[in-house]
């Protein structure tokens, strides 16, 4: 299996025909990545049979164990079985290009209209049921990944070492090493397809790390000239994307700290309406960071408050979160597929699933003090508080996503225009 030669099942779709899909997936692609993935399933397996079950499951395993959405890491990876490197491309890209175009011109309404009263109050009921969002994902990946006492153990103190300032790539290693030295992981089932062969590995590994070092040093140097925040949107959103693991929400507190306390981009309301913003669009969650590239470049000190500036700082920070990510996929699939048969391995990935509950239940607890919080009395904000409770409750009661986004910005809305 080459990089540009991959083995192709049967009833093979034309790269036309799929790249189409492929476009369609990327305008329909709501409900976070269960929902993304089962769409995939419904239609590329059950549907279209352009892949097998067993291919199917065995390709969502690896994108899985990879730093990165894992949805559109799979739409990678059949773009790529279908159609070699021009598939993968097409699939990954296409995945989150839609999301993009509208996420950029919500920021752009955001930045324009983002204090008009219409606006601000449909801020002010989607925030309280962001918040809902974050602890119901800690709580949902809490009940699958702590299973003993040790991995509960492992969240708490990965909280606390969160809240204390540790950097979340120290948090990741520390959190693989725990997981590691942890051996009461239950066994995985072993994997269906036979693993690629070293000489593979280490031939797409090459060619793909040059293909990638390409692509990255000429967007790099294309950030550079274009914005003056442009390298540092670029090297800090690359780095970001290498430690993308669990999903969005697990990388959020990174993004997180270093967007509002350490460049300055944003201010902690902000990154929670754009957390909102990236509910109600389609694509992986991970998207809030066209909002933040957004703001960062409408903020540059040497372009100023401009439109201009603004997309150019959306299109930098979603180039580079995106492109490692489509580029670990057609250099290590391989590899990852020998790595899941090591123990090991395995316990690692626990303890890292295991330290992201910690870092999810910190953010919450810092946008909390941002939404649930009056800022001039300091006391608890009514309105906020019970509508993140009834989302909550809504959530837990299977209600979908986009049904309580919607419902809680109505709710918004009416709650100013009754004078909250």
């Amino acid at each position: 299996m080459t990089l540009l030669s991959p083995t192709s099942p049967r009833g093979q779709p034309t790269f036309a025909v799929a790249t189409r899909f492929w476009a369609k997936l990327g305008c329909i692609s709501f409900g976070g990545p269960a929902g993304q993935i089962a769409i995939m399933h419904r239609e590329l397996v059950e549907t279209r049979a352009w892949v097998s079950e067993d291919d199917f499951l065995h390709a969502l395993n690896f994108c899985m164990l990879l730093p990165g959405p894992e949805a559109q890491q799979l739409a990678t990876w059949i773009g790529w079985r279908l159609h070699g490197l021009r598939g993968g491309l097409a699939a990954g890209g296409l995945f989150f290009l839609p999301s993009f175009f509208v996420l950029t011109a919500l920021s752009c309404a955001y930045v324009v209209w983002g204090h008009t009263p219409a606006v601000d109050g449909l801020l002010y009921g989607l925030r309280p049921a962001v918040l809902a969002l974050i602890f119901m994902a800690a709580w949902r990946i809490g009940t699958k990944a702590l299973k003993t006492w040790w991995h509960r153990s492992l969240a708490v103190v990965t909280l606390v070492l969160s809240w204390v300032g540790l950097p979340f790539p120290a948090i990741i290693g520390m959190a693989a090493v725990a997981g590691y030295l942890i051996r009461s992981e239950g066994r995985n089932a072993p994997s269906s397809s036979a693993p690629a062969s070293w000489r593979t590995i280490r031939a797409r590994g090459v060619r793909g790390a040059l293909i990638f070092a390409g692509f990255w040093g000429a967007l790099y140097m294309m950030s550079a000239t274009a914005l003056g925040r442009g390298r540092d949107i670029a090297l800090f959103f690359t780095q970001a994307a290498f430690v993308t693991f669990g999903g969005a929400y697990a990388v959020l507190p990174y993004v997180f700290d270093a967007s509002v306390r350490h460049y300055a981009w944003l201010q902690p309301a902000q990154v929670i309406d754009g957390l909102a913003l990236g509910e109600t669009t389609p694509g992986p969650l991970i998207m809030v960071v066209t909002f933040i590239g957004f703001l960062a470049g409408w903020g540059d000190p040497v372009a100023g408050h401009s439109l201009a500036s603004g997309l150019i700082g959306a299109a930098i920070a979603t180039a580079f979160t995106f492109l490692p990510s489509i580029a670990l996929i057609l250099t290590l699939a391989p590899l990852v597929e020998r790595a899941q048969a090591v123990p090991a391995v395995r316990r690692s990935l626990a303890g890292i699933t295991a330290a992201v509950v910690g870092v999810i239940v910190r953010l919450g607890l810092d946008l909390s003090a941002a939404v649930l919080v009056a800022p001039m009395r300091g006391s608890l904000n009514v309105f906020p508080c019970a509508l993140m409770a009834l989302s909550l409750i809504a959530l837990a009661r299977k209600v979908s996503t986009p049904a309580v986004i919607v419902a809680a910005a109505l709710l918004g809305v009416l709650a100013k225009f009754l004078g909250h």
